[in-house]
């Protein structure tokens, strides 16, 4: 999910020797207009890594890569809301970079450019992945991004406030709902959360939305409108702030660090900032589900590494690189730095036992899903049509199965 994120402090002591040796990559084929031709000693590279502990651990992830590989990395970054504009501009103009990293739901509108290469070309596959990371990245059964890490949302809550209360961490919507009414009281909230109209609603919304049976192409289905009722309820009755619909993320946080609520939906980038508040005993648990015994249905976050449509050697040497950078060792490295999970099965089971704080996002994975999985480039029209319904609906505008009505003619899906 692109946000501003607060990056977690390295905890692992590895060298750069270590790390170096380690994410060797194998020989990688060929890529289309590359054989033959002189190899390529330098590439440009486009992120949007573009606050300052983030960037700076992204920064060491390809100056590991560029002295591993031989190949000098020219990085180029912008804000979060200027890359996709960038990106399908220079799709148009066939001025892309030779490396990209973009956020995972966008992939499918670049893919349909045809701006992208198949990363089998250089020998990437997704092979010990999740299965829903491997989706991310797929369009029309080619494989054209991988994530070396993702990030996801869970419920965080402050642990004093929890035990003065006499309150177990929910795990239910039934238990959510009590917990957050008896946490809501002497001007604190029980629950925060962000409901602002854009990716960032819809993308806190899909927990319920998808763990309920809802599906993106049918935005006014009887799930659908039982978890937008839901979440309305939850303001209706003063657990949650009215002021969610205009509350980003890192507003979120704000209120919980500061003490103005007791529990959050947030994502694992908040972990650092967290932990930085001395006086905070804070727990993570999977955001809370209908029924006992299911499993919560997370968005997957983060951005999927691709390579353009470049030609000559520069383009089998960007692969050389994402060869690198999704290597096990460093996968994990950049994981630690910027609170993400490690995209393969195993390395993040490894992770979450070295990580107590990220276990709970490490247990959402494996029912993670792509925004994009079902829909394709479609998503981002309907991704605002429920932003909108959310809206709607929490600011008491519309009822919850009118909003979806009219989203669901809006969305076109």
């Amino acid at each position: 999910m692109p946000v501003v994120r607060r990056a977690l402090v390295l905890t692992a002591s590895a060298t750069s020797a270590v790390l170096l040796a380690a994410c060797s990559p194998s020989p990688a084929p060929s890529a289309p207009g590359g054989a033959g031709a002189p190899a390529a000693t330098s590439i440009t590279e486009l992120d949007y890594y573009a606050d300052e502990q983030g960037s700076a651990a992204w920064q060491k992830i390809l100056d590991t890569c560029a002295t591993q590989t031989g190949i000098k990395i020219e990085r180029q970054k912008v804000p979060t809301a200027q890359m996709l504009p960038k990106v399908l501009q220079g799709a148009s103009s066939k001025t892309l970079p030779n490396l990209l990293f973009t956020d995972n739901p966008t992939l499918q509108q670049v893919a349909a450019t045809g701006a992208l290469t198949p990363l089998t070309d250089y020998g990437i596959t997704t092979d010990g992945y999740y299965p829903g990371i491997a989706k991310a990245g797929t369009y029309q059964d080619k494989l054209y991004g991988v994530a070396p890490g993702v990030n996801g949302l869970a419920l965080i809550y402050n642990k004093d406030l929890l035990q003065a209360a006499g309150v177990e961490p929910p795990k239910t919507w039934d238990e959510l709902k009590t917990a957050a009414a008896k946490l809501t009281k002497d001007g604190k909230y029980g629950l925060s959360f962000s409901a602002i109209s854009s990716e960032e609603g819809t993308w806190q919304f899909l927990p319920f939305f998808w763990s309920n049976g809802a599906e993106l192409s049918q935005l006014d289905s009887p799930q659908a409108t039982q978890a937008l009722q839901y979440v309305t309820d939850l303001v209706n009755s003063g657990s949650a702030s009215k002021s969610v619909v205009t509350w980003s993320q890192n507003d979120v946080a704000d209120q919980f660090v500061s003490g103005n609520t007791a529990m959050m939906i947030n994502g694992s980038w908040n972990i650092a900032r967290l932990d930085e508040q001395k006086s905070l005993h804070y727990g993570v648990v999977p955001i809370p589900v209908p029924q006992a015994g299911g499993k919560p249905v997370v968005a997957l976050g983060g951005e999927v590494g691709a390579v353009p449509v470049t030609g000559g050697p520069a383009q089998q040497a960007a692969g050389k690189v994402l060869t690198c950078i999704l290597s096990e060792p460093t996968m994990l490295e950049w994981s630690k730095a910027h609170a993400y999970i490690p995209s393969k099965t195993a390395v993040a089971q490894k992770f979450g036992t070295e990580q107590p704080a990220m276990q709970a996002f490490v247990d959402e994975v494996g029912t993670a899903r792509s925004r994009t999985a079902e829909l394709g480039e479609k998503y981002p029209k309907v991704s605002q049509a429920l932003a909108d319904a959310l809206q709607a609906a929490l600011t008491g505008k519309t009822p919850a199965d009118q909003a979806l009505k009219a989203a669901q003619q809006a969305s076109g899906s």
